[in-house]
């Protein structure tokens, strides 16, 4: 009596107990779902940073005090004439008394032309004086506009960084609090203030990071569109190709299923769900549809063949060779539903098992983005486990007219299987040696090129974006008119108060930014230094060549006492703190690429080494906006070469223990690479840079280049095992396994394309990515797989015997 496995008996009992099986899962659904509507869809910004980081350590320090990574700039531009004219100066103002009212604004960091912080430096016969240039009141006549003119041009704090140097922009600059930031709040606020001053001869432009969150948040409508469209297409589709009502319907069911189950668990854990990640989303989706398609497949195939199970009799009573003659062929439904999960059950628990695993290891990141990313992902993976392997074939078992097709074109017929034919003739004979050679060749042509891939942003302006989107034209327009408006921070950590009054100190420091201001990276820098040599030049009738430090600490603390008359507090506080213990040199960058944060920081580091502060003060790396994007780029560097080799190593270990062979392990490896460097390649072509956006799709790829697989090398030796013949079962595999490859990978593919249309330029590459991963994976799939069977004869396909057996011609 032939032994029956424990995945016979569960797909028996599932069958026989359907109503029960069923029931569970849509009532767990229902729990689901009631939490899954109150899942939180928000960006945090602290959950962007990684954990731990020395850079990320000093932002969190001082970013209230020296200028955070949220810092806005807003440039008003006159488009007839210079900004010294009423109606302009008159915006600046308004823009400036606006950003007040704007929530979670940091009030100390709101600085332009008409704040109290930009200040001019005068000398009389009463010592020196410094005021603000146009706070409280504007100038009244043109004398008095004429007077800040020439202030501003007499200031190298203004001139160049808050007026440009043809003196036709000027910049409004505002930090936030990171702990209070609403984006959706924030983009609305800002917004509007640009709005309502932009026109009548003055242009405004405005950018900054959490603005930029901003736009993400204001295209979800938008993003929710688009992925109902690609829902819609994926129907469509599959009902031309599948051409039955639950060709459609239990795949979406299968994705609906797992998307509930996986936000239900997401928002019971108090895990928010960040727009960005809706990408991911999508391909977890379609994972689940992918498996349910396979089941469907199997399913048919089982009808045609008619084949029962050794515990048929568990079958709801039915004994072995008592058919339903009411069914097509005499072969009941319940039956296939069950042979199907059984025959599948192998490679599609391993192809949920891997991608979960290979997403969960993106949570080694120690950034909490990718972390609730990874347990979402890894979640969401595994409830296919239930909708597609379990739920589909229960459903399926009440199917009373398998047969029956509702779309009249049998694109089987027509397409499907004239393209599975070639595969076959492709793969088998002297031809299968060709395709290997030729994989070998794309592999290594293409991992030459994945080198070239970048680790940060690849091009100016956002990659979020489009280039020609407001938000990135106006990135360019600031940058090219003034010094940059992305900043880093270094601090300068004295060994005791008044230590940044020290002449060596400061010399140390004015050293240093005469170098920073050389390299190409950086567009100027500002520090307590700037300070000094402009009251010491007015001490002196405005002779610049006395702009220059004291040659004691005493003289530095007059120099600074006296610019500090008439401020008010908070005014010092993004140069030194009360103690003049610790200050910071501030960076201006016109771009954040990951090459320049990477250079730059490189540069700074190297000179810091051989020129450093002396006595026990020290300077500390890096705060603002570039200096947490190198931090993040750091460890997304470090990090990915160890998240794909830990993403192969599971895949490994899993395909051994799945198929008790190391030959199968490492079988699957150059699909996977070849999926991973074609990708990559691709990426580096189209500026595609490899970030904490990307990355988590990058983590799916490994699993995207082998669910394919499994279902094509499982179809050979099942039907290796029944005929003894290779071409027989290669081709046999193709026609039932390739056609599930076909139908979800060209329905897949032909679905993603639609986020093309994005207006989020991230949403477009991804849905790219997407397309080319699911190509690659279905072609090799198709090709190479079956090719290396032919060629190598792996043993845990075929077991022994097989040269005997490879001889025999292929039956139909």
């Amino acid at each position: 009596m032939q032994q029956v496995s424990w995945v016979e008996r569960f797909a028996a009992y599932c069958i026989a107990h359907r109503k029960l099986v069923t029931t569970v899962i849509l009532a767990l659904t229902v729990m689901f779902g009631y939490f899954a509507a109150h899942v939180e869809i928000k960006t945090i910004f602290h959950d962007l940073l990684p954990k731990g980081h020395p850079f990320i350590e000093i932002n969190d320090k001082y970013n209230e005090r020296f200028g955070g990574p949220n810092i806005v700039s807003i440039m008003v531009e006159a488009e007839q004439g210079d900004i010294f004219q009423p109606k302009v100066l008159e915006r600046i103002k308004q823009i400036t008394d606006d950003l007040y009212l704007v929530p979670a604004i940091n009030q100390f960091q709101v600085i332009s032309l008409a704040s109290r912080k930009i200040r001019s430096i005068n000398s009389s016969t009463a010592g020196i004086e410094t005021k603000p240039m146009m706070w409280p009141e504007l100038p009244k006549d043109q004398a008095e506009i004429d007077l800040l003119r020439e202030q501003v041009l007499a200031s190298p704090l203004v001139y160049g960084r808050y007026v440009s140097p043809d003196l036709r922009s000027a910049l409004v600059t505002a930090d936030f609090i990171d702990r209070l930031i609403d984006y959706e709040k924030l983009y609305d606020g800002v917004t509007q203030i640009a709005e309502k001053y932009n026109g009548d001869g003055v242009r405004v432009r405005v950018v900054g990071e959490p603005l930029l969150t901003g736009w993400v948040v204001h295209y979800l409508p938008e993003t929710f569109k688009l992925f109902v469209i690609t829902i819609a297409i994926m129907a469509v589709l599959l009902f031309v190709t599948v051409r039955t009502w639950r060709g459609i319907l239990l795949p979406m069911l299968a994705g609906v299923v797992s998307a509930v189950w996986a936000l239900g668990i997401a928002s019971l854990f108090k895990v928010n769900f960040d727009p960005l990640i809706i990408v991911v989303a999508f391909l977890v989706t379609a994972r689940a549809i992918s498996h349910a398609v396979q089941m469907l497949a199997a399913f048919d195939d089982e009808l045609e063949r008619g084949y029962a199970l050794p515990s048929v009799s568990t079958l709801g009573g039915v004994e072995p060779g008592v058919l339903d003659q009411r069914l097509d062929r005499g072969y009941l439904p319940k039956q296939a539903a069950a042979r199907a999960l059984v025959a599948l059950f192998r490679p599609g628990m391993l192809g949920v098992v891997v991608d979960a695993v290979a997403v969960a290891i993106v949570a080694a990141m120690p950034m909490p983005l990718l972390q609730k990313t990874a347990f979402v992902g890894a979640v969401w993976l595994g409830t296919i486990a239930v909708s597609a392997m379990v739920l589909v074939p229960t459903l399926l078992s009440w199917v009373t007219r398998p047969h029956a097709v509702a779309f009249p074109i049998d694109t089987n017929r027509w397409v499907l299987r004239p393209l599975l034919n070639l595969c076959g003739t492709l793969v088998l004979g002297r031809r299968s040696v060709v395709v290997v050679l030729i994989g070998l060749v794309v592999l290594l042509v293409s991992g030459f090129y994945a080198t070239k891939v970048t680790v940060g942003d690849a091009l100016p302006g956002t990659p979020l974006l489009w280039p020609d989107h407001p938000y990135n034209v106006d990135a360019k327009a600031i940058n090219d008119t003034f010094q940059g408006s992305d900043q880093m921070f270094v601090v300068l950590e004295g060994e005791g108060p008044n230590a940044l009054k020290d002449p060596e100190v400061l010399t140390n420091v004015d050293n240093f930014q005469r170098y920073l201001e050389t390299q190409p990276q950086i567009g100027g820098t500002v520090s307590v230094v700037d300070l000094i040599g402009p009251v010491n030049a007015n001490l002196h009738e405005g002779n610049r060549r006395f702009e220059e430090l004291g040659p004691v600490a005493d003289i530095n603390g007059e120099l600074l006492f006296m610019y500090m008359q008439g401020t008010d507090p908070g005014d010092m506080d993004r140069f030194v703190d009360a103690d003049f213990k610790d200050g910071a040199v501030t960076m201006f960058f016109r771009d954040h690429k990951g090459d320049t944060i990477r250079t730059a920081v490189s540069r700074i580091e190297e000179y810091l080494e051989k020129n450093p502060l002396p006595g026990e003060s020290t300077y500390r790396l890096a705060g603002g906006l570039v200096g947490v994007l190198a931090a993040v780029n750091e460890e997304v560097f470090a990090r990915q070469v160890e998240s794909i080799a830990l993403a192969l190593l599971t895949l490994f270990v899993l395909s051994a223990i799945a198929y008790r062979s190391t030959v199968a392990g490492l079988f699957y490896m150059p699909l996977v690479i070849m999926s991973n460097t074609i990708t990559f390649a691709f990426m580096a072509w189209k500026g595609i840079g490899m970030n904490i956006n990307t990355l988590p799709v990058a983590a799916l790829g490994i699993g995207l280049g082998v669910d394919y697989a499994f279902y094509i090398v499982d179809g050979v030796k099942e039907r290796f095992e029944e005929t003894g013949d290779v071409m027989a079962s290669i081709q046999g595999s193709l026609r039932t396994a390739g056609r599930g490859v076909l139908i979800t990978g060209g329905t897949m593919i032909a679905a993603v394309l639609v986020w093309y249309a994005s207006s989020l330029k991230f949403q477009a590459e991804m849905g790219l990515l997407m397309a080319l991963w699911l190509t690659v994976s279905a072609i090799t799939s198709l090709l190479l797989i079956p090719a290396m069977i032919y060629v190598f004869r792996p043993a845990f396909v075929f077991g022994d015997g097989t040269h005997h057996a490879a001889a025999q011609p292929a039956t139909a």
